[in-house]
C-alpha cells in the first residue's frame, strides 16, 4: 500500500506542476495580450481626438501607447503600466497646456487676437450714404458689409466717397473719422508718352 501512496502524491505533485506550469504559460500569454489592449485603446484615444473639440484625448492616446511600449520591453506588472500610462499623459496634457499658452495664445502680450465685429476698430471704409438728420447717420462699407454710421467727435457730417477709419463700435453702429487719403492709384492718369512709341 505504501507505493500506491507514494505514486498519489507523485501523480498529486505532478499534477500541481503542470497546473502550476499552465497558470505561468496563460499569465504570460496574459502580459503579451496586455500591450496589445494598451495599443488598442492609444489608438482609439487618438482617432477620437479627430472628433473632439478639446486637445486631451491625443496625449492620453500616447500614455497608452507609453504603456504598450513598457509591455513589450518587459514591464508586466500591469499596476507599473498603469502609472506609466497616467504620468506620460498627464504629463503631456500640462506640458501642452503649457506650450498652447506661451506660444499660440496672445493672453500672456496683452495682444488679443480679435475676430468679426470686434475686428472692425481700425478698419478702412468707404461712405456709401452721406450723413443726414440730426444724428448725421450715415452708411459705411467696411470688409462688404455696409454699416450704420456716424461722425466720430469733432467730424463733420460725412459725404458718399469719402475713405473713414473706423474709430468704435457701439451696438450696430460704427463711429468713424476721415482719413488722408493721398494719392488714389486708380484715379491717376497714365503719363503720357514722351519717348514715342517703339512698337508703331
Amino acid at each position: 500500500m505504501p507505493l500506491k501512496l507514494e505514486g498519489c502524491a507523485t501523480a498529486q505533485t505532478n499534477s500541481l506542476l503542470y497546473k502550476e506550469r499552465k497558470l505561468t504559460v496563460c499569465l504570460t500569454n496574459m502580459d503579451n495580450l496586455v500591450w496589445i489592449l494598451w495599443c488598442i485603446l492609444g489608438a482609439i484615444l487618438i482617432v477620437a481626438e479627430v472628433f473632439t473639440s478639446g486637445f486631451v484625448l491625443l496625449w492620453f492616446g500616447i500614455g497608452a501607447l507609453a504603456a504598450a511600449f513598457a509591455g513589450i520591453v518587459g514591464i508586466h506588472n500591469l499596476g507599473l503600466q498603469f502609472i506609466i500610462f497616467a504620468v506620460v499623459s498627464v504629463g503631456l496634457t500640462l506640458a501642452s497646456r503649457t506650450i498652447f499658452l506661451n506660444y499660440f495664445s496672445r493672453e500672456h502680450t496683452g495682444d488679443s487676437l480679435r475676430s468679426g465685429v470686434d475686428s472692425l476698430p481700425g478698419k478702412i471704409g468707404t461712405v456709401v450714404s452721406s450723413s443726414r438728420g440730426a444724428m448725421q447717420e450715415g452708411a459705411v462699407k467696411v470688409f462688404g458689409s455696409t454699416w450704420t454710421a456716424y461722425p466720430a467727435e469733432g467730424e463733420t457730417a460725412l459725404e458718399a466717397g469719402e475713405r473713414v477709419r473706423v474709430e468704435r463700435i457701439e451696438g450696430s453702429s460704427i463711429y468713424v473719422r476721415r482719413i488722408d487719403e493721398g494719392v488714389d492709384w486708380r484715379a491717376q492718369e497714365l503719363p503720357e508718352n514722351s519717348g514715342g512709341d517703339e512698337r508703331g
